[in-house]
């Protein structure tokens, strides 16, 4: 399996820190928050990892390499516009090939092993996704799970899961869209209602590094470990 892992955002909730510098190159615990991905791929086996960049991306390639330095092949897929996230994915996936491939937020941090990430076929299942109960920034949640295994849009009556971007995905999943902008919710949207996503939840560390006080916390946690 290979893998992407997203890193095309502009970090602007981050400011002052991404003045300089791409998000996912952040610091916590001594080390960037992508470079903790890179390493839990390669434990994973998974070791042909792309990653899509837009903001400050010569600076993204100049602290990654080539990967040898992970044990991993890094490829690079260089944004000329802002094509959200499954504008990027779509614009990745000849680098990708044609079988099932891991899918990582940039900007996240957690202890889950992508040991546990498993292929979808393409055909009834488009996709799996790693959910986590809701943070307190996103209370609500999104989705629901089923007895089944599959995800429905979440209803008012629904306490509602967050997805925690990881999650395995199908080229087939993104079959006739165009590179061009387009958000990944409205992709998912349309899979879900059609019962092509699968999910199960994960209830260990995750934090979704999206503003400076969210990285102390993260900082916190890692130096008390």
């Amino acid at each position: 399996m290979r893998a992407m892992i997203l890193a095309a955002g502009l970090g602007t909730r981050m400011r002052p820190l991404t003045d300089k510098l791409p998000k996912p190159l952040l610091q916590a615990g001594g080390r960037a928050l992508i470079e903790y991905h890179i390493e839990n791929l390669a434990r994973a086996g998974i070791d042909d990892i792309v990653i899509n960049h837009f903001y400050l991306g010569d600076v993204l390639e100049a602290a990654l390499g080539d990967g040898s330095n992970y044990g991993v092949r890094l490829q690079y897929s260089r944004e000329t516009e802002r094509l959200e996230t499954a504008g990027g994915i779509v614009k990745a996936l000849p680098l990708l090939g044609d079988e099932a491939f891991a899918v990582i937020s940039g900007d996240i941090w957690t202890d889950y092993d992508y040991r546990h990430l498993h292929s979808v076929n393409g055909v009834d299942e488009k996709a799996r996704l790693v959910m986590v109960d809701n943070p307190a920034h996103h209370s609500k949640g999104d989705f629901a799970l089923q007895k089944d295994g599959r995800l429905r849009l979440a209803q008012p009556e629904d306490q509602g899961l967050t997805y925690s971007g990881i999650s395995v995905m199908h080229p087939a999943l993104f079959a006739g869209l165009a590179e061009a902008p387009l958000a990944l919710r409205a992709v998912l949207d349309k899979a879900i209602a059609a019962g092509q996503i699968s999910a199960h939840v994960y209830e260990g560390a995750w934090f979704d590094i999206g503003t400076p006080q969210r990285l102390e916390e993260l900082e916190r946690m890692l130096h008390e470990r």
